[in-house]
């Protein structure tokens, strides 16, 4: 007996015709929000030219959640794009991850919800406080993921010779954990480790990581030996050809690899433990 699918018919006519009743899936970019309706999304966004790997399915999203289990490592992608040249840098040091053999978890930060910081701090000290006083998006299950990690990674892209919009947006979030100290409480994240990816097409590599690394010494995070890299591929080149060239660089990749060894093997000093109570916090 032949099994029909019921999604299809088929009309009668000089020439057969083939009709598809399957609903339209419904996609979303994660770069500039647009919506494309089809049964896959288009290989470049009418809207921002980004690359179909930045198109999610739209379903109900869920907000996210930390489930309590602490772990090693939080790997952060601060790019717009979740799929372009920035992610070269977070699937290398995933794999270098992988083989240390060490917990982590990575996000894609333009995946997220991340508002602006509401800037409580700004009407009086103690109004900003942790747990954050938003808990409408999900920079809340990312702080208490860093507070329960021993060790972050964070990549950037180089916009205008600093981090991007949406990284800083996240960065200006951890306000609540670093007024901690301010309020003279017990800090969360002193001797904890942080290492730097950096990735442009042309300048601003160094200024870039500094910046990143600010807010997190600010929190009594530890920069790990030669804790970051950046590269960058030349203004003479067209930005398009960038990608291919992070994923060819093997020098990239090794450095890469170096940072994650650090990371870890600084990790792995227990600086959290060894140096509690002894430091005096120091925070603008």
């Amino acid at each position: 007996m032949k099994k029909w699918d019921l999604n299809m018919f088929t009309i009668a006519s000089a020439e057969t015709k083939t009709i598809n009743l399957e609903k339209n899936k419904v996609w979303k970019c994660s770069v500039c929000g647009y919506i494309h309706k089809g049964n896959e999304p288009p290989e470049e966004c009418p809207q921002c030219s980004s690359s179909y790997k930045e198109y999610s399915e739209l379903k109900d999203k869920q907000k996210l959640k930390f489930d309590g289990e602490k772990f090693d490592v939080l790997l952060i992608n601060g790019s717009s794009h979740r799929g372009h040249n920035t992610s070269v840098l977070v699937d290398s040091a995933e794999k270098s991850l992988k083989r240390k053999g060490v917990s982590f978890r990575r996000f894609n930060l333009n995946e997220l919800d991340i508002q602006h910081c509401w800037c409580c701090y700004s009407m009086r000290d103690s109004a900003c406080t942790y747990p954050c006083r938003n808990q409408l998006d999900d920079a809340p299950a990312l702080h208490d993921m860093l507070v329960n990690s021993r060790a972050v990674i964070v990549a950037s892209p180089i916009n205008w010779n600093n981090m991007s919009s949406r990284l800083k947006d996240f960065l200006d979030r951890l306000t609540c954990l670093q007024n901690l100290y301010l309020l003279k409480k017990e800090g969360l994240t002193t001797g904890k480790v942080v290492g730097i990816l950096v990735n442009g097409h042309e300048d601003g590599g160094i200024k870039t990581a500094m910046d990143i690394f600010l807010y997190f010494q600010q929190m009594g995070f530890v920069l790990a030996p030669f804790g970051f890299v950046y590269r960058t591929h030349g203004l003479q080149y067209n930005s398009k050809t960038d990608n291919d060239f992070f994923k060819d660089d093997k020098i990239l990749k090794k450095e890469i690899e170096g940072i994650v060894i650090n990371v870890v093997e600084t990790m792995n000093q227990d600086l959290e433990t060894e140096l509690k109570n002894r430091i005096v916090p120091i925070s603008e």
